[in-house]
């Protein structure tokens, strides 16, 4: 009797993965019946619903084929490699915010007609809103250059915490107490 454990390490992700990146079809297949069905749990765990998880399986084998000759066996292993592409467009799909919502007719007037109240106070807010620009501005350009970029990078660009070492070339231990501290400093600026 053959487990499943026994099937995933019999299975050569690194010689699919190299089949793929020769336009081998059937590795992609077999790549398919191993794994999609793990994958699409990865991807409900961080998207949270059922149809936006199966686009990210979907986009994820798409991937697994176009970029297969980009998997590198030094860095890791072809079945990491995978998980991390379906991993990866789940987390960007949430970033994103692709979430659509339907709604009926009558929803759709109310929320039209509570824009139109919104859009209205913001006028009225206008005023408002430059003097606590002009304010935010004045506190982050009290803050050192390394530790605004961090700020803005997360919180104007939407950057993760690694996304943000990345960039600067920073331990992502600085880059979290930076921010942390960083907006601490804002808080008691803008107060």
């Amino acid at each position: 009797m053959t487990t499943e454990t026994d099937a995933t390490d019999s299975f050569n992700y690194e010689l699919a993965l190299r089949n793929c990146a020769g336009g081998d079809r059937q590795a992609l297949q077999d790549i398919y019946r191993q794994e999609s069905r793990h994958l699409l749990g990865v991807a409900l765990r961080i998207v949270r619903q059922r149809q936006q998880a199966e686009d990210v399986v979907h986009d994820a084998f798409m991937n697994i084929w176009t970029k297969a000759g980009s998997f590198d066996a030094a860095l890791g292993s072809g079945r990491g490699w995978i998980y991390s592409v379906t991993r990866n467009l789940a987390l960007n799909a949430v970033r994103s915010g692709a979430r659509e919502v339907s709604v009926d007719e009558e929803t759709a007037q109310a929320l039209d007609a509570q824009s139109s109240l919104d859009a209205h106070a913001q006028v009225a807010d206008a005023f408002d809103l430059r003097v606590s620009l002009g304010r935010l501005n004045d506190c982050l350009s009290r803050l050192e250059p390394a530790r605004r970029n961090c700020i803005l990078y997360a919180y104007v660009d939407g950057c993760s915490h690694g996304e943000i070492a990345e960039r600067t070339q920073t331990p992502l231990g600085t880059v979290k107490a930076w921010i942390k501290r960083g907006m601490g400093t804002l808080r008691e600026c803008m107060a």
